[in-house]
């Protein structure tokens, strides 16, 4: 089972790593703190590069073919150029307004170089791009996107049917026209798939983020209550978790002697103890199949039989309890102090549930559990006694020795035992 101490300190998964450099590049200008937002604005971003880039390409190759005869189409590329390289400054002045001004300036300025190149030169295909706005404002925003888009599909639909095939410009050099038909389409594709890889890059850190904290909060889940209340609790199906056990064993463990060995004791030095304790404690539920239920101060709290089956709950408890006994031994003192583990067992009816809020918590009430906490605290150091109902349950798994009458507050004179050690071959049956 995964340990939560270990995801809380783990680093968050990175998922796809981008260069520092592009990381930095596309997010010029972005101010905001809201995740949606920059990821929106982030689209937009690299939209704006690929449309500069756009326009560079097509000056550079409109200069080399005919400067002159060009010269106003190469304006309008070279404005194009500037205003798309300004854009990321915008984004300090509200959400939208690097997004807006990016789709305007290609909706008008593009619409000259059509005009004056005709539509054999297939500059129009750039008005297709018209669905990547869907990037730049989000699918909340969907108005605002689709006022844009309707205003792509009339551009398109305007220049198909109204502009010249020839153009205004140099009419005469169809073969140019082919050039740019083919660069138009290089383009067309590049600023796609620069957008779509952007788009999906953020899907896939967002979703790697998610099944991180996916994976915290199912060992969270799994530290604060048994797993089977934890897949009832996330099924939503029940709106209160309450149960009744007709036969449940529940162990206190208490350090006998810690108050009086913590007492000067640096903070430090307790929390260390008590950590390395705990934790040696909980591996053992964990091994021998017992649900811990909480920690209180330096007592802990155990119980078996949660599924029904009392006879195997209650022997998975007494070896555990045995368990705790050697992992306290093999524990170093507390300042000057060697500490002794004082446990007591009982077997009896309990409801268990979840009660909270805030801090919501699965805890177990009843006579198992008052009866355990008194068997606890009249106990010995170093001993687990338990009650004769946990004796009798658990006679053919374990020997016992008996204490005697022992005075138990709110009961009275009580018949307990201390549990010694397994019978291994009795054991084995009482477990089928």
């Amino acid at each position: 089972m995964t340990r939560l101490r270990d995801l809380v300190r783990r680093q968050p998964n990175p998922g796809i790593p981008l260069p520092v450099w592009l990381e930095r590049l596309v997010s010029i200008g972005i101010i905001s703190t809201d995740k949606k937002v920059i990821r929106r604005q982030i689209c937009v971003n690299v939209a704006s590069f690929a449309v500069a880039a756009t326009a560079l390409s097509h000056l550079v190759i409109n200069s080399l073919h005919d400067f002159h005869g060009l010269l106003l189409v190469n304006v309008d590329n070279l404005l194009i150029l500037i205003a798309a390289s300004l854009v990321p400054r915008l984004h300090r002045l509200g959400e939208h307004v690097g997004a807006i001004t990016l789709v305007l300036v290609v909706l008008f300025g593009h619409m000259f170089i059509v005009w004056s190149l005709g539509l054999s030169s297939e500059l129009h295909v750039y008005y297709t791009l018209g669905g990547v706005i869907l990037f730049f404002f989000g699918v909340r925003n969907w108005r605002l996107f689709l006022i844009f888009f309707v205003g792509y599909v009339i551009a398109l639909m305007f220049v198909l049917n109204f502009a010249p095939i020839a153009g205004l410009a140099i009419p005469e050099d169809q073969e140019f026209r082919d050039l740019l038909s083919s660069q138009a389409m290089i383009n067309t594709t590049a600023i796609v798939a620069a957008v779509l890889f952007y788009a999906l890059w953020a899907l896939e850190q967002t979703e790697t983020s998610l099944e991180d904290e996916h994976e915290r909060s199912e060992a969270l889940i799994a530290t604060v209550m048994p797993q089977p209340i934890a897949a009832r609790l996330k099924s939503g199906r029940e709106e209160r978790i309450a149960d009744r056990i007709e036969m449940l064993s529940v162990m206190f463990a208490d350090l006998a002697g810690f108050t009086e060995a913590a007492h000067d004791l640096a903070p430090e030095e307790v929390v260390d103890f008590l950590d390395e304790l705990v934790r040696n404690l909980d591996s053992l539920c964990e091994q021998h199949g017992v649900d811990k239920i909480k920690t209180i101060g330096d007592s802990y709290m155990a119980a078996g039989g949660f599924n029904g089956r009392a006879g195997p709950g209650a022997v998975a408890v007494g070896r555990l309890a045995l368990a705790m006994m050697e992992v306290i031994e093999r524990q170093p003192p507390l300042g000057r102090r060697k500490l002794k583990l004082r446990a007591g067992i009982h077997c009896g009816p309990a409801t268990a549930g979840i009660i909270g809020d805030t801090r919501f918590s699965y805890d177990v009430w009843g006579d198992a559990v008052n009866t355990a906490s008194r068997m606890e605290t009249t106990g010995v150091p170093g001993r687990i006694q338990v009650s004769e109902a946990f004796r009798d349950l658990t006679k053919d798994a374990f020997s016992f020795e008996e204490r005697g009458s022992t005075e138990i507050k709110g009961i009275g004179a009580t018949q307990t035992f201390f549990l010694v050690g397994p019978c291994e071959a009795p054991a084995r049956e009482a477990a089928k």
